[in-house]
């Protein structure tokens, strides 16, 4: 026991909407976590004030001032030191029994197997176009019977996709394959986001290049992402409410105040998600002409 921290005072205003059956249960669950930057730190703080008790976490950068607008360890303080140090240090801030194994290298073939060992949920927080590492940890999810859930900050809002063992994989749902990474993009972009509900209010489409690998963010969208990630975390470790799986969807935007549910199946093969990736492809086709 750390002195002057009890588990069971720190988590109490959590009960009533959990059993302390269930506070004791997510105190026993262990987490992994790729990527701890935008979405990836607010999961790890948001999992942490639920009362998860074990936490992996895989993140090679460091911080930078161009993080301030979103990242929850981004600081002045903080400026230049490794993003897993520091989120590993807030967590641990918050609740000092916690056990954290840390990956400082990221994630990538030599070290996933470790990474996993004794994983009971991943929760995707790697950037958007981390194609290798995304691809390589989902598919290692499906191999394992590994639950995950990606949440992506899209605009003020966020799309949430779960994947659960025995139902349709990260693979059969984007259909990635071998593609080169600009179509990779495209399709996790459509295929996050059915709905399109950021779109309309989008004020500068140029900010927005998959060739380059850029795009805008808000903190909005990564806090209702943690929200809503954390919650399907709650339900999937404790077995009560429902979960939505893949090839559904939700998509939540706090700017426009909707929230629709979506459901492609087959994924991006499905003929609406074609054709919006057609569209796409003749816009950019057109304006590099």
């Amino acid at each position: 026991m750390t002195d002057g921290f009890s588990y069971h005072a720190a988590f109490a205003r959590n009960l009533g909407w959990v059993t302390r059956a269930e506070q004791e249960s997510l105190r026993g669950k262990r987490v992994a976590i790729a990527g701890v930057g935008g979405v990836g730190g607010v999961h790890l703080l948001t999992l942490a004030r639920l009362g998860i008790g074990a936490f992996h976490i895989a993140d090679f950068d460091t911080f930078d001032i161009a993080n301030f607008n979103r990242q929850a360890g981004a600081m002045m303080s903080t400026l230049g030191q490794p993003k897993v140090e520091v989120m590993a240090r807030m967590a641990l801030d918050i609740n000092p029994e916690l056990q954290i194994r840390q990956y400082p290298n990221g994630v990538h073939a030599s070290n996933l197997a470790d990474f996993f060992d004794g994983v009971d949920l991943y929760v995707d927080g790697l950037d958007f176009f981390a194609f290798p590492a995304r691809q390589a940890t989902f598919a290692m999810c499906a191999q394992l019977g590994i639950p995950a859930i990606t949440a992506a900050p899209l605009g003020m809002g966020t799309a949430v996709l779960n994947f659960l063992p025995g139902r349709m994989t990260f693979e059969e749902y984007f259909g990635w394959g071998d593609l080169p990474e600009e179509e990779k993009a495209l399709r996790f972009l459509v295929g996050l986001a059915p709905a399109g509900l950021h779109g309309p209010y989008l004020v500068d489409p140029t900010a927005i290049n998959l060739k380059e690998r850029r795009g805008p963010s808000t903190i909005m969208g990564c806090q209702l992402c943690a929200g809503a990630a954390a919650t399907e975390a709650l339900k999937i470790l404790l077995k009560r409410g429902k979960v939505i799986a893949a090839p559904r969807g939700q998509h939540f935007d706090a700017y426009r105040n909707k929230l629709v549910h979506t459901w492609r199946p087959g994924g991006n093969r499905h003929p609406l998600q074609r054709l919006a990736m057609a569209i796409i492809r003749r816009r950019r086709a057109a304006k590099g002409a």
